[in-house]
C-alpha cells in the first residue's frame, strides 16, 4: 500500500476542494472566490492537507501553489453540468502530468450505476497502477448516480461506494452523505475495509449544520472532510477552517 502521510496529519485530514469550476461553471463563485490565488491563501492560512484542483489550474497558477507548501491532489477526470443522460466522467489528465505538476495524490470520479461505469472503471484501472507504481496515492470520488441506482435507498448506494472504493483499490473513497443518519455511514465505513473514508463537504449549509454532520462523520470512523464551497463562501473562512480542525483532531 501507498504512503498516505504527506497528505494526512496523524490519519486525519482536511481538503480544500476547488474543482467546483468545472462540474458547476462559475455559478458558485463571487468576484472574491473566483480567484484561484483566494482559494489557494486559504490552503496556506488554514493549513489544510491538501488542496484538490483540475489541471488547468494547477499548471497557471504553478508558482502560487508550490510556494504555499500545501501539497496539491490534482483531479485527473471531469465534466461539465450542461451535458444530460446517463453521467460519465472522462480523463483529462495523465498521471505523469500530476507528477510533473508537484501533486501529492491523483483523484477520479466514478458514477456507479450510471450505463457508463464501465468506462470509467477501465481507465481508473490503468490511473491506479500508474500511480502506485509510482508511490502516489489514488482518492476515488464514488458518486452513485444514473437508471442503476433507481429505487435504491440512500444507505444502501452510500455502502455500496464506499466498498467500490476498497475493491477497486483506492487509498482513499470521497463520498456524499447526506448528515441524516449516522447508523448508515458506520455501516458504509466499515464496508470501505482499509479504504479511509472522507466525506464531501457538498452544498452550503449552516454553521451549525457542517460542525454537527463533521462531528458525526469522525465518531462513525472517516479520516476527514473534502470540503469546498462551505469554505470559500464563508465570509470567515479561516475561523470556520479552525472550527472544523477543531472537530477532526480532537
Amino acid at each position: 500500500m501507498v504512503s498516505l502521510n504527506k497528505i494526512l496529519t496523524k490519519g486525519k485530514a482536511l481538503y480544500l476542494a476547488y474543482d467546483q469550476g468545472m462540474e458547476h461553471g462559475p455559478v458558485d463563485f463571487n468576484d472574491k472566490n473566483v480567484n484561484p490565488n483566494y482559494i489557494i491563501q486559504i490552503a496556506k492560512e488554514g493549513k489544510y492537507n491538501a488542496m484538490i484542483f483540475q489541471k488547468g489550474i494547477a499548471e497557471k497558477y504553478q508558482k502560487e501553489i508550490r510556494a504555499s507548501k500545501i501539497p496539491l491532489i490534482l483531479k485527473l477526470n471531469g465534466k461539465t453540468s450542461l451535458r444530460k443522460g446517463e453521467p460519465i466522467s472522462t480523463q483529462l489528465c495523465t498521471v505523469q502530468e500530476a507528477i510533473n505538476l508537484g501533486a501529492k495524490a491523483v483523484g477520479y470520479t466514478i458514477y456507479i450505476g450510471s450505463e457508463h461505469e464501465d468506462m470509467m472503471f477501465k481507465e481508473f484501472e490503468k490511473i491506479q497502477i500508474n500511480a502506485h507504481a509510482r508511490n502516489l496515492p489514488v482518492i476515488a470520488w464514488i458518486y452513485p448516480r444514473g437508471k442503476g441506482t433507481e429505487k435504491k435507498s440512500h444507505s444502501e448506494l452510500l455502502a455500496y461506494a464506499c466498498r467500490v472504493g476498497l475493491e477497486i483499490g483506492a487509498d482513499i473513497v470521497k463520498v456524499h452523505w447526506d448528515g441524516k443518519n449516522s447508523k448508515e455511514l458506520i455501516w458504509a465505513v466499515k464496508a470501505a475495509g482499509r479504504t479511509k473514508v472522507v466525506i464531501a463537504g457538498g452544498s452550503k449549509k449552516t454553521e451549525t449544520e457542517l460542525l454537527k454532520e463533521t462531528h458525526e462523520a469522525m465518531q462513525s470512523g472517516c479520516i476527514g472532510l473534502a470540503i469546498g464551497r462551505n469554505i470559500w463562501q464563508s465570509e470567515t473562512p479561516i475561523e470556520l477552517t479552525k472550527k472544523l480542525k477543531k472537530v477532526i483532531w480532537n
